[in-house]
């Protein structure tokens, strides 16, 4: 089966990613890490964050060893599963933690250098904490890709069973990626959790030492949890589930076009994977748009984040109508619909997680002014207020489904085998489409968070 040329655009959009990763983490080294306290600090963290993940990445070695040979026995002795599928596990779980442990290494040298950045500056500590953050965001896309590119070009010249035989063994390495993810993120969730409590219960209630004091120790280790859990960790998360969704709109791509011929099978295989190279391109531009002027508030700073990831949007939703219409795709003007309501719900649901979440508007306000009656109403407020936000993704979700399913296959409810087929692979090109474009926004705002605590400290 030959390769089509564009597909090669895949391989270099990774080397695009992972080249422009490496000049922001070299851009960010260069600037000043502070005070000598400042140093101290993010020392401390730093091999805290190492330690932690040196001694987590020994114990999920021995179970990728463990499954890995499970993997082996089921290919080679009992003949019930694809010789390549060890192999595959392997490299995702593997890309996975090197995702996760770029991202934390950034995170840690980051952190004070943003710190030190906000105080002559806004604008720059921005730009150091979200640059910083888009590392991880390159780095995961980059190693995704490239991970991609090379099992495809591999299977396609090794596996002659067909295009659904490849795509389905390349999910395989999703499965890996999964259980690095399942480690490191509940792991590191842990940590950071059981941390954040003890430096309450110890420092403040205990010691009456002021919260985030470093004279605590268990502040450390909280910022240490927060590297290892929502860096390293959501690393490895989102790696798992940017290729996850790749691949398993090229099989259900594979699935579905499979009658209309290898051409348009090919074609509609490749279609999620040059929509996340494109993605690259267009969110490297987003991401040097990200800029704030002096005094700005945390509204203003949320909104510079939104210009960034609307532009993007926009263009990225341009480029897909034009890459399902040049690859001739039955239906490509359903399947670009599709496209926009992965997108739109998107949207949709980081407004409203930005409305209820942020102290800017008024949910997050009434649970404050819940805490002067006592605590019992702040529990209460809360947990209403949490319940009440889930509606909005719930319901977005739901449609976005629905319109994603009926676009893709012409709204056809007859229910056949082809109005599911083409109906599921609308579901995935949106649900590809939209990690394509999060993946480096996600890392960016949950690393500008972070840093935000770590300036108060």
């Amino acid at each position: 089966m030959n390769i089509p040329a564009v597909f090669w655009l895949v391989p270099i959009a990774s080397v695009v990613a992972l080249g422009m990763a490496w000049f922001f983490f070299t851009k960010m080294m260069k600037a000043d890490e502070g005070t000598p306290r400042m140093k101290e600090i993010a020392l401390y963290v730093r091999n805290g964050a190492m330690a932690y993940l040196k001694q987590q990445y020994k114990v999920v070695c021995i179970v990728f060893v463990v499954l890995c040979a499970l993997f082996a026995f089921m290919a080679y002795g009992l003949n019930v599963q694809n010789p390549w599928v060890p192999f595959a596990f392997l490299t995702g779980g593997f890309f996975s933690g090197l995702a996760g442990f770029f991202g934390m290494k950034t995170a840690t040298y980051a952190s004070a250098r943003t710190a030190n950045a906000a105080r002559e500056s806004l604008d720059a500590g921005l730009k150091i904490a979200f640059r910083s953050g888009a590392v991880m965001g390159l780095t995961v896309v980059g190693l995704g890709l490239l991970d991609i590119a090379i099992w495809f070009v591999v299977l396609n010249h090794f596996d002659q069973d067909g295009l659904i035989s490849i795509t389905t063994t390349m999910l395989t390495f999703g499965m890996g990626a999964s259980t690095q993810a399942l480690f490191a993120r509940v792991g590191g969730g842990i940590y950071t959790k059981a941390a954040d409590v003890g430096a309450d219960i110890v420092g403040k209630v205990e010691a009456d030492i002021p919260e985030d004091d470093p004279r605590n120790p268990a502040t450390i280790a909280d910022n240490v949890g927060d590297n290892v859990g929502d860096v390293a960790g959501m690393g490895a998360d989102l790696y798992e589930s940017y290729c996850g969704s790749v691949l398993s709109t090229a099989a259900l791509g594979a699935a579905a076009f499979g009658v209309a011929g290898l051409d348009i099978q090919l074609k509609a295989v490749i279609a999620p994977m040059l929509i996340a190279s494109v993605g690259v391109f267009l969110s490297l531009l987003g991401i040097f748009l990200v800029r704030t002027k002096e005094g700005a508030t945390m509204k203003d700073l949320l909104h510079s984040l939104s210009v960034g990831t609307n532009v993007s949007a926009i263009l990225i939703a341009c480029a897909s109508f034009a890459i399902l219409y040049l690859l001739g795709i039955d239906n490509w003007l359903g399947l670009s619909f599709s496209v926009i309501s992965g997108l739109a719900a998107g949207v949709i649901i980081g407004q409203a997680t930005e409305y209820y979440t942020s102290h800017s508007y008024k949910p997050t306000q009434k649970i404050s002014e819940a805490g002067l009656t006592g605590p019992a109403t702040v529990i209460i407020k809360g947990i209403g207020t949490g319940m009440i936000s889930t509606c909005i993704p719930v319901i977005t979700i739901g449609v976005a489904i629905m319109l994603s399913y009926l676009c893709a296959n012409g709204f056809d409810l007859s229910m056949s085998s082809a109005s599911l087929s083409h109906g599921l692979y609308g579901i995935g090109i949106a649900c590809c489409r939209r990690n394509a474009f999060n993946t480096g926004y996600h890392s960016g705002y949950r690393r500008l968070r972070t840093y935000c605590r770590q300036c108060g400290r």
